[in-house]
Protein backbone atom coordinates (compact mmCIF):
# COMPACT_ATOMS: atom_id res chain seq x y z
CA UNK A 1 0.00 0.00 0.00
CA UNK A 2 1.36 3.40 -0.95
CA UNK A 3 1.75 6.19 1.55
CA UNK A 4 -0.81 8.25 -0.43
CA UNK A 5 -3.48 5.48 -0.16
CA UNK A 6 -2.80 5.04 3.56
CA UNK A 7 -3.18 8.73 4.23
CA UNK A 8 -6.45 8.92 2.26
CA UNK A 9 -7.97 5.95 4.11
CA UNK A 10 -6.89 7.32 7.45
CA UNK A 11 -8.48 10.66 6.73
CA UNK A 12 -11.74 9.00 5.65
CA UNK A 13 -11.83 6.90 8.83
CA UNK A 14 -11.16 9.91 11.02
CA UNK A 15 -13.85 11.91 9.22
CA UNK A 16 -16.43 9.12 9.66
CA UNK A 17 -15.60 8.85 13.34
CA UNK A 18 -15.94 12.58 13.80
CA UNK A 19 -19.36 12.60 12.10
CA UNK A 20 -20.61 9.71 14.26
CA UNK A 21 -19.41 11.44 17.43
CA UNK A 22 -21.10 14.65 16.31
CA UNK A 23 -24.42 12.82 15.68
CA UNK A 24 -24.34 11.21 19.13
CA UNK A 25 -23.62 14.58 20.72
CA UNK A 26 -26.49 16.19 18.80
CA UNK A 27 -28.91 13.48 19.97
CA UNK A 28 -27.80 13.90 23.54
CA UNK A 29 -28.27 17.67 23.42
CA UNK A 30 -31.67 17.55 21.64
CA UNK A 31 -34.76 18.18 23.83
CA UNK A 32 -37.20 15.38 24.53
CA UNK A 33 -39.78 15.64 21.74
CA UNK A 34 -42.19 13.07 23.19
CA UNK A 35 -45.79 14.29 23.32
CA UNK A 36 -47.58 14.69 26.63
CA UNK A 37 -51.19 13.77 27.31
CA UNK A 38 -54.26 15.00 29.16
CA UNK A 39 -57.02 12.52 29.90
CA UNK A 40 -60.35 12.34 31.66
CA UNK A 41 -64.05 12.00 30.83
CA UNK A 42 -66.62 13.96 28.85
CA UNK A 43 -69.87 13.80 30.84
CA UNK A 44 -73.47 14.93 30.47
CA UNK A 45 -76.29 14.77 32.98
CA UNK A 46 -79.00 13.22 30.78
CA UNK A 47 -79.55 9.46 31.13
CA UNK A 48 -79.52 8.68 27.44
CA UNK A 49 -77.63 6.64 24.89
CA UNK A 50 -75.90 8.37 22.02
CA UNK A 51 -77.13 7.51 18.52
CA UNK A 52 -75.03 5.14 16.43
CA UNK A 53 -72.39 7.11 14.57
CA UNK A 54 -72.21 9.96 17.07
CA UNK A 55 -68.74 11.38 17.55
CA UNK A 56 -67.08 13.23 20.41
CA UNK A 57 -64.52 15.95 19.68
CA UNK A 58 -62.14 17.19 22.38
CA UNK A 59 -59.63 19.99 21.83
CA UNK A 60 -56.86 21.60 23.85
CA UNK A 61 -56.85 25.27 22.90
CA UNK A 62 -54.86 28.40 23.66
CA UNK A 63 -57.41 30.91 24.99
CA UNK A 64 -54.98 33.69 25.88
CA UNK A 65 -56.43 36.13 23.33
CA UNK A 66 -60.08 36.57 24.21
CA UNK A 67 -60.78 38.68 21.11
CA UNK A 68 -59.30 36.17 18.65
CA UNK A 69 -60.16 32.60 17.63
CA UNK A 70 -58.70 29.99 19.95
CA UNK A 71 -55.56 28.22 18.69
CA UNK A 72 -55.86 24.42 18.73
CA UNK A 73 -52.85 22.77 20.40
CA UNK A 74 -54.16 19.19 20.42
CA UNK A 75 -57.26 17.34 19.27
CA UNK A 76 -58.86 13.93 19.51
CA UNK A 77 -62.07 12.34 18.22
CA UNK A 78 -63.98 9.43 19.75
CA UNK A 79 -66.28 7.59 17.35
CA UNK A 80 -67.40 4.58 19.39
CA UNK A 81 -68.91 6.36 22.43
CA UNK A 82 -72.31 5.11 23.58
CA UNK A 83 -73.11 7.07 26.77
CA UNK A 84 -71.72 9.28 29.53
CA UNK A 85 -69.03 9.15 30.85
CA UNK A 86 -66.89 9.13 27.70
CA UNK A 87 -63.16 8.62 28.28
CA UNK A 88 -60.78 10.74 26.22
CA UNK A 89 -57.03 11.04 25.86
CA UNK A 90 -55.55 14.03 24.06
CA UNK A 91 -51.88 14.44 23.09
CA UNK A 92 -50.00 17.70 22.66
CA UNK A 93 -46.48 18.90 21.96
CA UNK A 94 -45.07 20.56 25.12
CA UNK A 95 -42.91 22.78 22.92
CA UNK A 96 -46.11 24.61 21.90
CA UNK A 97 -46.99 25.58 25.47
CA UNK A 98 -46.10 29.15 26.46
CA UNK A 99 -45.64 29.70 30.23
CA UNK A 100 -47.69 32.92 30.32
CA UNK A 101 -50.55 31.72 28.11
CA UNK A 102 -53.91 30.30 29.19
CA UNK A 103 -55.15 26.91 28.02
CA UNK A 104 -58.48 25.12 28.23
CA UNK A 105 -60.23 21.97 27.09
CA UNK A 106 -63.41 22.12 25.06
CA UNK A 107 -65.67 19.30 23.92
CA UNK A 108 -68.73 18.71 21.82
CA UNK A 109 -70.80 15.73 20.71
CA UNK A 110 -72.25 15.58 17.22
CA UNK A 111 -74.67 13.32 15.38
CA UNK A 112 -73.59 13.80 11.79
CA UNK A 113 -73.55 17.58 11.35
CA UNK A 114 -76.04 18.16 14.17
CA UNK A 115 -74.59 19.49 17.43
CA UNK A 116 -75.98 17.54 20.39
CA UNK A 117 -73.82 18.67 23.34
CA UNK A 118 -71.24 21.38 23.99
CA UNK A 119 -69.39 22.65 27.06
CA UNK A 120 -70.70 25.99 28.35
CA UNK A 121 -68.06 26.63 31.01
CA UNK A 122 -64.29 26.90 30.73
CA UNK A 123 -62.17 23.91 31.75
CA UNK A 124 -58.73 25.43 32.34
CA UNK A 125 -55.62 23.24 32.23
CA UNK A 126 -51.82 23.55 32.39
CA UNK A 127 -51.93 26.50 34.81
CA UNK A 128 -50.15 26.69 38.15
CA UNK A 129 -53.34 26.06 40.11
CA UNK A 130 -54.86 23.46 37.80
CA UNK A 131 -55.01 19.79 38.71
CA UNK A 132 -52.57 17.47 36.96
CA UNK A 133 -54.92 14.48 37.21
CA UNK A 134 -57.87 13.47 34.99
CA UNK A 135 -60.01 16.39 33.81
CA UNK A 136 -63.78 16.06 33.62
CA UNK A 137 -65.42 18.09 30.85
CA UNK A 138 -69.13 18.65 31.42
CA UNK A 139 -71.19 19.28 28.29
CA UNK A 140 -74.74 20.62 28.04
CA UNK A 141 -77.41 19.42 25.66
CA UNK A 142 -78.33 21.53 22.65
CA UNK A 143 -81.92 20.41 22.34
CA UNK A 144 -83.57 19.77 19.01
CA UNK A 145 -86.82 20.55 20.79
CA UNK A 146 -87.33 22.70 23.87
CA UNK A 147 -88.91 20.11 26.13
CA UNK A 148 -91.59 21.46 28.43
CA UNK A 149 -91.65 24.99 26.95
CA UNK A 150 -94.56 26.48 25.04
CA UNK A 151 -93.97 27.10 21.35
CA UNK A 152 -94.59 30.85 21.80
CA UNK A 153 -92.60 31.29 25.02
CA UNK A 154 -88.96 32.26 25.66
CA UNK A 155 -88.91 29.96 28.70
CA UNK A 156 -85.96 27.58 28.42
CA UNK A 157 -82.18 27.53 28.14
CA UNK A 158 -80.42 29.51 25.42
CA UNK A 159 -76.88 30.07 24.13
CA UNK A 160 -75.92 33.46 22.67
CA UNK A 161 -74.76 33.47 19.04
CA UNK A 162 -74.65 37.23 18.46
CA UNK A 163 -74.62 40.29 20.72
CA UNK A 164 -75.41 43.73 19.26
CA UNK A 165 -74.36 42.58 15.80
CA UNK A 166 -70.80 41.85 16.87
CA UNK A 167 -70.89 38.06 17.06
CA UNK A 168 -69.46 36.33 20.14
CA UNK A 169 -66.03 35.20 21.24
CA UNK A 170 -65.48 31.58 20.23
CA UNK A 171 -64.12 30.34 23.53
CA UNK A 172 -66.69 32.05 25.78
CA UNK A 173 -70.19 30.72 26.47
CA UNK A 174 -72.88 33.34 27.14
CA UNK A 175 -76.12 31.76 28.31
CA UNK A 176 -79.66 32.72 29.28
CA UNK A 177 -82.11 30.56 31.22
CA UNK A 178 -85.67 31.71 31.83
CA UNK A 179 -87.67 29.58 34.26
CA UNK A 180 -91.45 29.11 34.28
CA UNK A 181 -91.71 31.42 37.32
CA UNK A 182 -89.80 34.21 35.56
CA UNK A 183 -86.49 33.70 37.32
CA UNK A 184 -83.54 34.36 35.01
CA UNK A 185 -80.02 32.98 35.35
CA UNK A 186 -77.00 32.30 33.20
CA UNK A 187 -73.43 33.24 32.45
CA UNK A 188 -72.28 36.43 30.80
CA UNK A 189 -69.15 34.75 29.49
CA UNK A 190 -67.16 35.43 32.65
CA UNK A 191 -69.61 35.95 35.52
CA UNK A 192 -72.81 34.24 36.62
CA UNK A 193 -75.83 36.52 36.76
CA UNK A 194 -79.47 36.64 37.80
CA UNK A 195 -82.54 38.68 36.90
CA UNK A 196 -86.33 38.46 36.71
CA UNK A 197 -88.35 38.33 33.50
CA UNK A 198 -91.75 39.88 32.90
CA UNK A 199 -93.47 38.27 29.92
CA UNK A 200 -96.74 39.53 28.43
CA UNK A 201 -97.54 38.29 24.95
CA UNK A 202 -94.48 39.16 22.87
CA UNK A 203 -93.35 41.78 25.35
CA UNK A 204 -90.38 40.89 27.53
CA UNK A 205 -88.55 43.01 30.07
CA UNK A 206 -85.80 42.04 32.49
CA UNK A 207 -85.02 43.50 35.90
CA UNK A 208 -81.48 44.90 36.42
CA UNK A 209 -78.89 42.14 36.24
CA UNK A 210 -77.09 41.10 39.43
CA UNK A 211 -73.76 39.42 38.63
CA UNK A 212 -70.73 38.02 40.40
CA UNK A 213 -67.54 40.06 40.24
CA UNK A 214 -64.90 37.77 38.75
CA UNK A 215 -62.18 39.33 36.60
CA UNK A 216 -61.50 37.99 33.09
CA UNK A 217 -59.49 39.17 30.07
CA UNK A 218 -60.45 42.66 28.91
CA UNK A 219 -62.08 41.58 25.63
CA UNK A 220 -64.24 39.06 27.47
CA UNK A 221 -65.27 41.62 30.08
CA UNK A 222 -66.16 44.07 27.29
CA UNK A 223 -68.38 41.48 25.60
CA UNK A 224 -70.04 40.62 28.91
CA UNK A 225 -70.79 44.28 29.56
CA UNK A 226 -72.30 44.61 26.07
CA UNK A 227 -74.48 41.61 26.83
CA UNK A 228 -75.67 42.98 30.16
CA UNK A 229 -76.34 46.38 28.52
CA UNK A 230 -78.36 44.62 25.82
CA UNK A 231 -80.43 42.77 28.43
CA UNK A 232 -81.29 46.09 30.07
CA UNK A 233 -82.76 47.32 26.76
CA UNK A 234 -84.90 44.27 25.97
CA UNK A 235 -88.54 45.17 25.32
CA UNK A 236 -89.79 42.20 23.32
CA UNK A 237 -88.83 38.82 21.91
CA UNK A 238 -89.37 36.82 18.75
CA UNK A 239 -89.00 33.07 18.28
CA UNK A 240 -87.79 31.39 15.08
CA UNK A 241 -89.12 27.84 15.66
CA UNK A 242 -87.68 26.32 12.48
CA UNK A 243 -84.17 27.32 13.59
CA UNK A 244 -84.74 26.98 17.36
CA UNK A 245 -83.64 30.60 17.86
CA UNK A 246 -84.70 33.34 20.27
CA UNK A 247 -84.30 37.00 19.33
CA UNK A 248 -84.26 39.64 22.05
CA UNK A 249 -85.54 42.92 20.65
CA UNK A 250 -85.41 46.57 21.70
CA UNK A 251 -88.39 48.96 21.73
CA UNK A 252 -87.97 49.61 17.99
CA UNK A 253 -87.99 45.91 17.13
CA UNK A 254 -84.26 45.75 16.40
CA UNK A 255 -82.42 42.57 17.40
CA UNK A 256 -80.15 43.00 20.42
CA UNK A 257 -79.17 39.37 21.04
CA UNK A 258 -79.65 36.19 18.99
CA UNK A 259 -79.64 32.92 20.93
CA UNK A 260 -79.96 29.22 20.07
CA UNK A 261 -81.90 26.65 22.09
CA UNK A 262 -79.89 24.46 24.44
Amino acid sequence: MSQTQFTRRTLLALSAGALAASAVSARADAPDAQDRTIEGNVVYRERMMLPAGARVEVELVDVSLADAPATVIGRTEIKDATASPIPYRISYDPALIEPRHSYALQARILDGDTLMFINTTRHSVLGDGDEAGPVEIRVERVAAQRDGAAADSPVGRWLAEDILGGGVIDNAQTTLEIAEDGQVSGRGGCNSYGSTASIEGEKLTLSPVVATQMACPEALMNQEQKYFDALSRVAAFRLVPAEQKLLLLDADGETLVRLAAM
